[in-house]
Order: C-alpha cells, then structure tokens, then sequence
C-alpha cells in the first residue's frame, strides 16, 4: 500500500504568484501527511475564461510553475504533477508536467481543448505514460477522462492514473433559459462525479483526481471574432478524489469543502478493468445540449487564438 494525496484549489484568476503559494501550501501539507504521490490540478497556475490576463500567464518551458513542483518532488521524495500553460515553439499547449523525486521532468500536452480553451492553446499529441520507480503513471487532463481515445491509449500500458481538472457549471448569472440550463446543470454535475470512477473502472486502475472549487468571472463568446461577448459567471465543481483499481471512492472533496487535501493509502496494481469501454467518441452518453454547447464554444474560440497570435498576446 502507497499513500497518495490530491489537491483541491481555489485560484485566482491570472494571478499566478498567488496560486503557485496555495498549491505550495497544500502540496507541503500532503507530504506532511505522509503521501508519496500527489496530483495537482489542471491550470494550477491560473482558472480559464476568456479574459486577455490568461494570455499572459503562458510559461516558457523553463518556469516557476515547473520550479515548484522540482522543489516540493526533490525536498519531500515524491511524486508530483499538474498542468499549467506551456508555450512553447511559438505555440501555447496545456503541458501537464510530472516530477520524481530525483527532478526528472516528463511532459504530457492535452488533446483536444475544451471550449473556451480553444482560445488559449492548441492540442497535443502525447501518449501521457511516465515510467517511474513507483510504476507507470498514465495522464489525463478534464476532458480527456471521457473520451474513448485516452482509453484506448492508456489502456494495459499504464499502472495507475494521475488526473487533474478545471469543469465548470453552466452560466450561472444568465437569466434567460434557466429550465434549460436547471436541467443541463444537473447533468453536468453527475457526469462529471462519476468520471474519475468510470475511467478507473475502464482501466483497472487507481485515479488520484484533483481539481478546482470557488467561482470565476469573465466573457462567453456569442458570435465569431468577437463581435458579441456576454458577461459569464461560473463555480468550480469540485470533486477532487482518490479511487481504488475497481471504481470505489476512497476520499473525495467536493465544491463545498473548499480547499484542501485528501489523503488514502492504495493498492497502486492494476487489475483487469471492471467496465467495458463503448463504441463512441464519448464515454458518457452526453446530452444534445451538452454537444451543441460543445461544439459552439469550439468553433467561437479557435479563431480567437489566431487573434491573440496576431495581435502578440501570444
């Protein structure tokens, strides 16, 4: 049995020396208490909404974020790793960065942005598996968890799974639509509860999940280039976890804990995976509504990164 951890943060909005002492705080507190390995969230350095601030937290490759995350593997003699925005030959990636005790750095870059991301970095292309003395650690970050592609990359290659998450609710201060939102709220919620478990149970393998509470204000593109952002108001979801190779939950964090740790001694051995992985781009059935908002957000964005390119904020 290992002890891991996850962090659960609530960060502020491009302010990225702020955030890199909360995630030290609690980083610190994990090892603390004994954790060899812990999981960081996605965009530990900074929430995402379409806000020009963003644009400015992009790190060179060689970075604080980086730097932070050697000190705490190499002082403490563990394992650790999030993400944060990379950028790197010209372009700007969502670099998940692990750490071991002796410093060595392996990176993964997410996939596919996801909505809004769009407007901050292009997809990667990495498998995300990290040979360490602990075993090999698979990465996925937000959206990746439920897209049949990352099993199908992890799967039988991997001994235990570190992910990290930045999901946010449907727009809360919009007041138009608001059964419609009620609903896809809802739905949202659960899907995103129950995916640390589900990818667990697709790979046979531990997921030490962490990730972001607390709200986060900013634009929602509306129609191309710009020509119409409305106000966007949105809370954090939560649900940091630790989940055994057979789905259960061991500890969790949800939106309403706050900030903090979480902590379990684990079986880091993979077994044979307990659910059987469909045949479709999505893992969960997601809701028509969900799609559309999807491709929409998508579609909006990805030509904002060729602006902010344009226009150096790159």
């Amino acid at each position: 049995m290992e002890r891991v951890a996850a962090i659960q943060i609530n960060a502020r909005l491009g302010d990225v020396a702020y955030n890199l002492d909360h995630v030290r705080e609690l980083a610190e507190d994990a090892a603390n208490q004994g954790a060899k390995v812990i999981a960081v969230p996605e965009f530990f350095t900074t929430p995402i909404v379409l806000d020009d601030c963003v644009y400015q937290c992009a790190l060179p490759p060689e970075n604080q974020a980086l730097d932070l995350l050697k000190e705490i593997a190499t002082n403490y003699e563990v394992i650790i790793g999030g993400s944060y925005l990379e950028k790197r030959n010209g372009e700007v990636f969502n670099c998940y960065a692990l750490v071991r005790p002796d410093g060595t750095v392996t990176r993964h870059y997410k996939d596919i942005p996801t909505m809004i991301e769009n407007a901050f970095y292009i997809g990667g292309n990495t498998a995300g598996i990290h040979q360490t003395d602990m075993g090999r650690i698979g990465t996925a970050l937000c959206w990746e968890q439920i897209r049949t592609q990352t099993v199908r990359r992890l799967k039988d290659k991997v001994d235990f799974l570190m992910t990290g998450t930045h999901w946010w609710t449907i727009p809360k201060n919009w007041s138009i639509f608001k059964s419609t939102f009620a609903k896809m709220d809802v739905e949202n919620l659960e899907i995103f509860r129950s995916t640390p478990g589900v990818l667990a149970k697709l790979l046979g393998t531990v997921n030490i999940h962490a990730s972001h509470c607390g709200s986060v204000a900013g634009k929602y593109p509306i129609l191309p280039w710009g020509r119409w952002d409305v106000p966007y108001e949105t809370d954090l979801l939560g649900e940091t976890q630790i989940i055994d190779n057979t789905g259960q939950i061991l500890a969790r964090r949800t939106r309403e804990d706050g900030p903090g740790v979480i902590i379990a001694d684990v079986d880091l051995t993979a077994q044979k995976p307990t659910l059987e992985l469909p045949d479709r781009f999505w893992i969960p059935e997601l809701p028509s509504t969900i799609k559309l908002m999807w491709h929409h957000q998508n579609i909006l964005s990805k030509p904002l990164y060729k602006r902010a390119k344009k226009e150096r904020k790159i």
